[in-house]
C-alpha cells in the first residue's frame, strides 16, 4: 500500500535531473540500454512525469506529442506497489486532455501483461529494440 505517492508534471526543463537519474539507472545500468538509444533527443518535446514516493524520485515516464507513451521505469526498490499503473494512468489522462483519441507504446515483451491490464492490447509482430524484445501496443480513449 502506498501512503504518501505524489505523481508530478512537466516539461524536461523542471523534471529532467529526477528523471534522467532513474532512467540511467533503469536503463542504462539495468538493462543494458546505450546511451545514444536511451538520449534519443525527444525529450524537449515531451510532456513528463515523476513519481515522489515518501518525496523520494522513485518512477518517470514521459508523452510524445504524437501520443506515444514512452521511457516508463521504477526503480527497482519501489517495483509492485502501483507506482507504474499511477504513471500510465497519469499519462493516459493527459492524452486525453490533449484531445488524443488512441495512444500507444513499444512495451519489452516481459511488461505486456502490465500493459494489457491498463487495457493496451497489442499490434503487430515483436521486434528488437536497444537488444531488448518489445512489441507495440495501444490503447483507445474514451471519448
Amino acid at each position: 500500500m502506498l501512503t504518501s505517492l505524489e505523481i508530478l508534471e512537466g516539461d524536461w526543463l523542471l523534471l529532467r535531473d529526477a528523471a534522467s537519474d532513474i532512467r540511467r539507472v533503469v536503463f542504462i545500468e539495468e538493462q543494458h540500454v546505450s546511451l545514444e538509444e536511451e538520449w534519443d533527443g525527444r525529450d524537449a518535446e515531451s510532456h513528463h512525469f515523476l513519481a515522489l514516493l515518501e518525496g523520494r524520485p522513485v518512477g518517470t515516464a514521459r508523452l510524445l506529442p504524437d501520443a506515444h507513451i514512452g521511457r516508463v521505469a521504477v526503480l527497482a526498490e519501489a517495483r509492485g506497489r502501483g507506482i507504474g499503473v499511477a504513471l500510465m494512468q497519469s499519462a493516459i489522462a493527459t492524452a486525453q486532455r490533449h484531445g488524443h483519441t488512441t495512444v500507444e507504446l513499444a512495451a519489452q515483451t516481459h511488461a505486456l501483461g502490465f500493459y494489457e491490464s491498463l487495457g493496451f492490447r497489442p499490434v503487430g509482430d515483436a521486434f528488437i529494440e536497444a537488444n531488448i524484445l518489445h512489441r507495440n501496443m495501444q490503447l483507445t480513449l474514451r471519448s
